[in-house]
């Protein structure tokens, strides 16, 4: 096992503790990663192994831990061996600038289009080659997988989406008009186009999990199948029932 950890005195030292206590393979040699912080770090961790489908067993050493199991330092190599797998496969966001430039990122839970400026965002959403909106006027839009549907997606008032659903979120950010309007449930295999009306007058960022792009005009959007990612929970807190029990949270 590899032991990696957020930059927090809380899981530096559990790392310390760990690796003293079951060594500490490096990354690149390790049958298994364990991470230590919160969610952002798990996600971090994730994207800095993107290229060696190696899974990786969070532990909770930070706030909510949602996507984390329980931090605990007994057991911990049994607790892995019988770990159950989840496979996760990212959004592909293709952003274009103003200037022509593009810019690609991957998102394990959402890409997320946001106003710039004090201008409402002005934006056309295209489905599949078919305009579903012709103008949503928000603070922005974003498309959310099931494992980040508890996430932005949900402050945002999105559906919380079950894990094996095989379906996109696609929720509006304070939609002004239409103002009924209050997203899509879309399959798995959509291709999402936004394009961006009046750019020079409302810019807008699209955000892909650590991937930042500013002033776009046209951003595209799909489920990657070429790119997996391993999560490892302990059976009796596994990811499933966590999105499950999350939809009857009080």
């Amino acid at each position: 096992m590899a032991f990696v950890a957020a930059d927090t005195n809380e899981a530096r030292n559990a790392q310390v503790r760990l690796a003293h206590r079951y060594g500490n393979t490096p990354i690149d040699q390790a049958d298994a990663i364990v991470a230590l912080g919160g969610d952002g770090f798990l996600l971090e961790t994730l994207h800095r192994t993107l290229n060696r489908c190696v899974p990786v067993y969070g532990m909770n050493r930070g706030s909510v831990g949602f996507l984390l199991n329980e931090f605990g330092e007994e057991g911990l190599v049994d607790r892995v061996a019988r770990a159950q797998q989840v496979t996760l496969h990212p959004l592909r966001m293709i952003a274009v600038r103003e200037n022509g430039e593009r810019v690609e990122g991957l998102a394990i839970n959402e890409v997320s289009l946001l106003r710039q400026t004090r201008q409402a965002a002005k934006l056309r959403i295209i489905v599949d080659g078919v305009i579903r909106l012709p103008e949503l006027i928000c603070d922005g839009c974003l498309v959310a997988t099931p494992a980040g549907s508890t996430a932005y997606n949900l402050s945002a008032h999105g559906p919380i989406l079950p894990l094996g659903s095989s379906i996109l979120a696609l929720t509006p950010i304070s939609a002004f008009r239409p103002r009924r309007w209050r997203g899509a449930l879309l399959p798995q295999s959509a291709r999402i186009v936004f394009e961006v009306l009046e750019c020079a007058k409302r810019p807008v960022s699209a955000v892909g999990d650590f991937t930042e792009v500013r002033e776009v005009v046209r951003v595209e959007i799909h489920e990657d199948r070429d790119v997996s990612l391993t999560l490892l929970f302990d059976p009796e807190h596994n990811l499933e029932e966590r999105i499950l029990k999350e939809q009857f949270a009080p």
